[in-house]
């Protein structure tokens, strides 16, 4: 391991960036030497230096953490991206960890545990917060209570079918399919049937 390990941090929000900055070099084994105010600073940044650690916040605009973190990839660096966000959503999660991010963390992380976290991601670990890691787990088995036959209702809705629509292919009524979408969206924890949708389609 090196002794110090320079850092590119990345937030559009100053005070929260300060802070952080300050968390991080108040460890011996960080040096936060470039910061950016926006995802396309972060790459003119990357343009010009070679962090070790690139620490970026998930939810910026225009240009939003995984824009960066995918461009970062598609340039073949393979520099360790961090993702940081005040969301917890497993499937933004899951989005980001497959774009190739090295750890997903939540803003309100303690203190102590950012600094461990980003400590093993350089040791070459991948690290998540605790609770969203027990989510993915979760939500890798939503399908885990249903029936073959929600099972089949939630494939169609993965491709857009209307309860209409299910209850013609499946040869029901179109109240048993209402029915059994209700069932589905309370078995799964979805609110809606897009958010179903993106359930099946991701998992």
């Amino acid at each position: 391991m090196a002794d110090t390990w320079s850092v590119l941090l990345v937030d559009d929000h100053p005070l929260l960036r300060r802070g952080v900055a300050q968390l991080l070099n108040s460890e011996p084994h960080f040096d936060v030497a470039w910061q950016a105010g926006t995802g396309a600073e972060a790459l003119v940044c990357l343009d010009q230096a070679q962090p070790d650690l690139v620490l970026l916040d998930l939810n910026m605009q225009p240009m939003s953490g995984l824009d960066v973190l995918q461009a970062i990839r598609q340039r073949g660096n393979d520099v360790k991206v961090v993702m940081y966000s005040v969301s917890d959503n497993p499937r933004e999660v899951e989005a980001v960890l497959s774009a190739g991010a090295d750890g997903f963390l939540v803003k309100d992380i303690d203190p102590e545990e950012l600094l461990s976290s980003l400590q093993r991601v350089m040791g070459g670990e991948r690290t998540i917060t605790p609770r969203i890691a027990q989510s993915l787990q979760e939500c890798e088995h939503w399908d885990k209570d249903l029936t073959p036959r929600e099972k089949e209702i939630a494939q169609l809705i993965g491709v857009g079918r209307s309860n209409k629509a299910i209850g013609e292919e499946l040869f029901i009524s179109e109240g048993t399919a209402k029915v059994h979408v209700k069932n589905l969206l309370r078995k799964t924890g979805c609110s809606s049937r897009v958010e179903l949708a993106l359930m099946v389609n991701q998992g």
